[in-house]
């Protein structure tokens, strides 16, 4: 410490060890902060990156160019630019080139550099590297004083302290890094679309939330389906923190014989998918996922990880959310814009902040540039002036080169040329003497003073160096626009999804379709599928079909009897399809003076009408009348077993009830003027002087009644004439209504 701070060898620091101690820290965490971990918000690189590109730009490993072995382009940088390990170095490049990890590579490389596996690249010997296009970006005006340069580590070289960062490569490909005290966390973007709100910014000042309607979340380079809600993405981009979940993407291929798998063809970024797969395999082992049967890695070079469910009847819906649940197939990336201003004072910064410095950044090289062109030019104007001054006295010219003894000074003192001027003409070829080369220079000599003019103007006006800005950024919305292989988004943004209840034990039940048939003598039975064909039913001599219904296993079946009960059957227990199936009686306990009146499938929140012969009736909720023995349960109070008649469907766009009884009257008013029990007699829906209800049906006026018609059906628009009051008798019903007073 002494000879370092160039301190007497028995030099003594009379000072307290904690303020020692924390100045030396706090040197370390400045350090690194600044010069590893933390990346530049003008051109998106930390130091190590930035050493990388320029040691290869020297290198002149451009992207049409051959590639050189990585052990050169690392032992460049070490030598030149960072003293640190070379395994670091080539990390910070294998990084580079991987496209799964990078959303536009900056580095072009030959040979194995690694995989979405987490597998390690080849050893720098055997891999070659080069740049990318995107780098040239970052690095285009390097050589034209576009940035400052500052020695190397040991004074021999220089460096740039930025790239001219002509791309926005901190929010395109994204950063993370953990410093001393503070760490940062950007996840990619599409070019494209930054771009994009960057036009707007220079048209007007917008709010991130218009920026967030642009760009509308991060575009990682491995795809996947963004599930955040809009709300929590414009907060993060407004306060520069926040987080991002990401999905898998998924599709079902089916199978033959009704089985089906899921093919998993996108994972969340940074997730590696050989971890991802061990997970999956440990869980179904542990047996936490009962639903999965198996996975298979079928991957090429896309993404293909085959989940085998446990059978067909697993829905893949429940499997998946499952999945999202217990494995990295759902993740949540962090946002934490925490960046170095101006390459100095570290800050949180937002979206909005972040695309302003990058163009800050752009105007500040476009005038160095600029000013660096135009000093070029200016010197270029100065010779061609001499030039021209010496073709209109070329004989005098040659005179006093051949004979005075200082010709130089001789020259200056005759044609009042410059010192650039005039060693410019005395470093002129004789074969240049011509005319043709007199008229060259002229034309050289016009361009040159108008591109002079032009620079003088960008340079004072800040107007036009905006104008030129937007049209850089237009060109590059242009080279990365969707229809380019670079350019088209990856991440989806589906918003967020809705919550699904995963019930294991219900999701593992077998699920089968099944046709029920239940015949008017009460035998019933059911068979296996659907869209089956009626005529091919058989049924005891003098029986015929009562209630044929579609349904799965899982289903409950909701039997409503003329006593006015409700008995339930779970379908899986009912009789199969061969024969005449069973009696129902057997299965419920129906009295013999009871008959069936209806038959439907229980459906949670479903509604019913339920009615007696007497015109009475109310709305019941189909959670109501579940019945828990084979007795049943009780629902609509009637005097006699005969005489409940209707259950009815009630949906919740109905709106009216139409009625007839069998002394042929309809009536048809509001389904709001029927009360909703769990149990009673109910009110009077029509009244009769003689006979009783023979049918109700609930739809919605505004699509009109239909009744059968024959073989087919018809449908009468204009209710008018029917509408009345609950409790009213009615009128006759449409011409052409059934005979049977039924509607169906």
């Amino acid at each position: 410490m002494a000879k370092n701070e160039s301190l007497e060898e028995n030099q003594i620091i009379d000072q307290p060890f904690g303020e020692i101690l924390s100045g030396r820290y706090l040197s370390y965490a400045l350090s690194t902060i600044m010069s590893r971990s933390l990346p530049d918000v003008r051109d998106g690189m930390k130091p190590v990156h930035r050493r990388l590109l320029y040691a290869m730009y020297q290198l002149k490993l451009s992207p049409v160019g051959a590639p050189k072995k990585s052990a050169r382009v690392v032992g460049d940088v070490i030598g030149k630019f960072h003293p640190h390990g070379d395994t670091a170095v080539y990390d910070a490049m294998v990084r580079l080139a991987q496209d799964f990890a990078q959303r536009y590579p900056l580095v072009d490389g030959q040979g194995n550099f690694g995989n979405i596996d987490g597998d390690n690249a080849a050893a720098m010997r055997y891999t070659e590297a080069r740049l990318t296009d995107v780098a040239l970006l970052l690095l285009d005006g390097i050589e034209e004083d576009a940035v400052d340069f500052r020695p190397t580590y040991d004074g021999s070289e220089k460096e740039p302290v930025v790239l001219p960062g002509g791309f926005p490569n901190l929010l395109a490909n994204g950063s993370s890094g953990i410093a001393v005290g503070m760490a940062t966390s950007i996840p990619p973007h599409n070019v494209a679309e930054l771009c994009e709100a960057m036009e707007l910014m220079l048209e007007r000042d917008p709010s991130i939330a218009e920026l967030a309607e642009i760009v509308g979340g991060p575009d990682f380079p491995t795809g996947g389906t963004l599930i955040e809600e809009k709300q929590d993405i414009i907060a993060a981009y407004e306060t520069g923190r926040g987080a991002f979940r990401v999905r898998a993407k998924w599709e079902k291929e089916e199978l033959k014989q009704g089985l089906y798998q899921i093919v998993v063809t996108e994972i969340p970024y940074q997730v590696q998918k050989s971890k991802l797969i061990e997970k999956i395999a440990e869980l179904i082992n542990a047996r936490k996922l009962p639903m999965l049967d198996d996975v298979r890695d079928e991957s090429a070079e896309d993404i293909r990880l085959v989940l085998i469910p446990k059978n067909r009847n697993v829905d893949p819906e429940l499997l998946m959310e499952a999945l999202f649940r217990n494995t990295d197939l759902e993740n949540r990336f962090s946002l934490n814009m925490n960046v170095l201003e101006n390459g100095l004072v570290p800050r949180v910064m937002n979206l909005k902040e972040v695309l302003q410095a990058w163009m800050d950044h752009q105007q500040e090289v476009l005038v160095r540039r600029s000013r660096h062109r135009l000093a070029k030019v200016l010197n270029r104007l100065e010779v061609l002036e001499g030039y021209l001054i010496v073709y209109l006295n070329i004989d005098e010219v040659i005179r006093i080169i051949r004979f005075e003894d200082d010709p130089k000074a001789e020259l200056m003192k005759t044609f009042g040329l410059t010192e650039i001027q005039v060693e410019a003409v005395l470093n002129l070829r004789l074969r240049r003497l011509h005319k043709l080369e007199e008229v060259e220079i002229r034309t050289e000599h016009e361009s040159l003073t108008k591109e002079r003019d032009e620079l003088d103007k960008l340079i004072k006006s800040e107007a036009r160096q905006w104008t030129r800005i937007k049209k850089q950024i237009n060109a590059l919305k242009k080279q990365f626009g969707p229809d380019t292989a670079l350019g088209a988004r990856r991440t989806t943004i589906a918003g967020a999804p809705k919550p699904i209840t995963v019930n294991l034990e219900e999701a593992m039940i077998e699920k089968e379709p099944i046709t029920i048939i239940c015949s008017r003598q009460g035998w019933v039975r059911a068979m296996k599928g659907h869209g089956l064909n009626a005529k091919d039913f058989k049924y005891k001599d003098g029986d015929r079909e009562q209630f044929i219904l579609e349904a799965q296993t899982t289903d409950k079946l909701l039997v409503f009897g003329t006593n006015g009960r409700f008995y339930t059957l779970g379908c899986d227990k009912l009789p199969p399809g061969r024969g005449f199936g069973e009696p129902l009686r057997i299965m419920i306990d129906l009295p013999n003076d009871t008959d069936v009146t209806a038959m439907t499938l229980y459906k949670e929140g479903r509604k019913m009408l339920v009615a007696a012969t007497s015109g009475h009736g109310f709305i019941v909720k189909a959670d109501d009348v579940l019945a828990q023995t084979k007795s049943g349960k009780q629902v609509l109070n009637v005097s006699s077993p005969h005489e409940a008649v209707l259950c009815a469907a009630v949906d919740d766009k109905h709106d009216h009830l139409a009625v007839i009884g069998k002394n042929r009257k309809m009536l048809v008013f509001p389904l709001g003027e029927l009360p909703e029990m769990a149990r009673g007699k109910g009110v009077i829906l029509q009244k009769y002087k003689d006979g009783g209800l023979s049918d109700a049906k609930a739809f919605q006026i505004e699509t009109g009644l239909e009744f059968k018609y024959g073989s087919g059906t018809t449908l009468v628009e204009d209710i008018a004439p029917w509408i009345g009051k609950r409790a009213s008798a009615g009128r006759l019903p449409p011409n052409g209504f059934p005979k049977n007073n039924k509607f169906e």
